[in-house]
This record gives structure tokens, sequence and C-alpha cells, in this order.
């Protein structure tokens, strides 16, 4: 099954809510990352928040970013999503050692730490982005993201967020589900909404057993009759070229690059999102050198 975003509502226009599928996305970023498990789990359920979060803008072009700097051993967290959801990122350290809270159960909470911030930076296509930050509460990136609308956006929110990783390391199931509450929303919707949370249980029971995106958001709000808006197939995906690249050496100035084309070797730049290399031979520099000149 190709990895999918749902979005629906329900009926009576009280609750919105999403729902992704990601193992291929997952499984991707493990594999150019080179992520051991308490990596990838981190990592995966950031990268699923990050595509939902992404998919509900709807503005052509736009983007999020959620970064995580909790203090812990995996550092910094960061995962960039486009408007449809597709969603890339990276870990700084992928190679921390399995941390579990016991037998078969990772500790995400203490790989990535609980004294720091999550940062969500909106590109909306406008003059400046929009850049939103919150303390940490448990590190286990769910509870965050849902501390942060609360906290930084005021929109009461349930966000659930699971990776399950198997004997060999590969992923073998991922996702999660973001419901959100629209202004207004009456005690005893809300009081349906915890009460379908708590019969669900664990999101990682619920990925365990193969749901789909429309049948883990049926599983949880299955109190309410939902309205299915959108499914939408999303997966890992850079946007990175040699053109991007180009533009990020000229960003750092003609006293720079002739420094390092000086050197006399080849520089290589690589991609902190996917695995691409781009090379750059000390010609190459200088004529990026002489086009900032030209251009002056």
């Amino acid at each position: 099954m190709n990895d999918t975003l749902v979005r629906a509502m329900t009926r009576d226009g009280w609750v919105k809510a999403s729902a992704i599928s990601s193992r291929g996305i997952v499984e991707r970023a493990r594999n150019i990352h080179k992520t051991l498990p308490i990596a990838t789990a981190a990592l995966g359920r950031l990268l699923s928040a990050a595509s939902m979060v992404g998919n509900m803008q709807k503005i052509d072009n736009s983007s999020v970013t959620l970064q995580i700097k909790g203090g812990g051993p995996l550092g910094t967290l960061l995962a960039v999503s486009d408007a449809e959801g597709n969603v890339r990122g990276y870990v700084q350290n992928p190679g921390v050692a399995l941390m579990e809270k016991y037998q078969g159960k990772l500790d995400v909470s203490a790989a990535v730490g609980t004294h720091g911030n999550l940062t969500v930076i909106r590109d909306l296509q406008m003059k400046e982005p929009y850049i939103g930050s919150c303390a940490l509460v448990s590190g286990e990136i769910a509870e965050d993201i849902t501390n942060y609308f609360v906290q930084s956006e005021q929109v009461p929110t349930a966000c659930a967020l699971g990776v399950l990783v198997d004997i060999d390391q590969s992923v073998r199931a991922a996702g999660g589900y973001l419901i959100q509450l629209l202004p207004g929303t009456p005690d005893e919707v809300i009081d349906r909404i915890e009460a379908g949370i708590e019969k669900a249980g664990a999101v990682t029971n619920l990925l365990k057993q193969g749901l789909s995106p429309v049948q883990l958001l049926q599983r949880v709000l299955d109190d309410f009759e939902l309205e299915i808006l959108e499914q939408t197939p999303v997966a890992y995906r850079c946007y990175c070229s040699r053109e991007r690249v180009e533009r990020a050496l000229i960003s750092i100035g003609v006293k720079e690059l002739t420094e390092m084309a000086s050197e006399g070797r080849t520089e290589r730049v690589e991609c902190q999102f996917c695995d691409k290399i781009y090379e750059f031979s000390p010609e190459q520099l200088m004529a990026l050198a002489d086009e900032i000149q030209r251009n002056d």
C-alpha cells in the first residue's frame, strides 16, 4: 500500500481530522540517513506530523517546517512538508544506540530530550514566514505537537503518531492522526472525541493491525459520521537541484568562493535531506565567483 494522507470532517461541522500511512516515507528516510531504530522512530513521527500539517495549508508553493531541539542525544530533528504533504527531513545524530523504556518499547522521549523547543515555520508565500515556538512537554513528539497547537495557535488538538520498527531495523508500519476542533465546539462533542480516542487505544496497535488512514479515523471517531474530503498520495520528496546548490554557493560571496577554488580541489556539497552529492571543480567555483562580479 502506497503512503496516503486523508483529510476529513465530521458531518456536524465541529471537527476536522487528518490521518496518514507513512511507512514508505519513513523507510526512505531510514535508508537515506542510515538511522538506527530510535532515530527512525523519532524522525518518522516528525515526518508524519509535518506531512499532515503541511497538507492542511492548501496554499500553492507553501511549506511547513517542524524543528525540534530537545537536548537529547539525537540532537536536532527537522522535517519540511510542501502543500500536498510530501515531506523530507533529517536527524542530527542518526546513529544513537538503542534506548528502551522496557523490552520492545523505544524511549523516544529520552532520545529527543525534554529541555528544548518545538518550532513551527509556515512559509505562506508572504513577505515573511510565520514562526511559532513552544517548550517541549514530553519529547514524545505527538504530545508536543498537541501542545504547540493549543499554546501557540489556540486550536484544541489531539495528535497521535507511531512508528513500528521490525527486527531487521526496517519500518514495519508508520503513521498517525491529527484531530482539531473548530471554535465553539460543544463540550458534548469534546467528550465524545475523548471517549473515542480512549476506546481506540494506542495508535501503534492500530497501525500494527494494518488500518488505512480512513479506517484509522473511523476507529478513533467511531461516534461521528465522517465526510472524507481528500485522499492524497504522499512521499518522501526532496527538491534539491544543482541550480539550488549553485545559488547557495553564490550566497556565500566572491571572497569565500575564490578561497575555495584556490585550494585546488573539487568541493562536494551533500544535500542534508537526500543522498545526492553535487561536485564543483575549482574552475566551476571561479565561474560562480565571476557571475557574482558580473551582476554587481
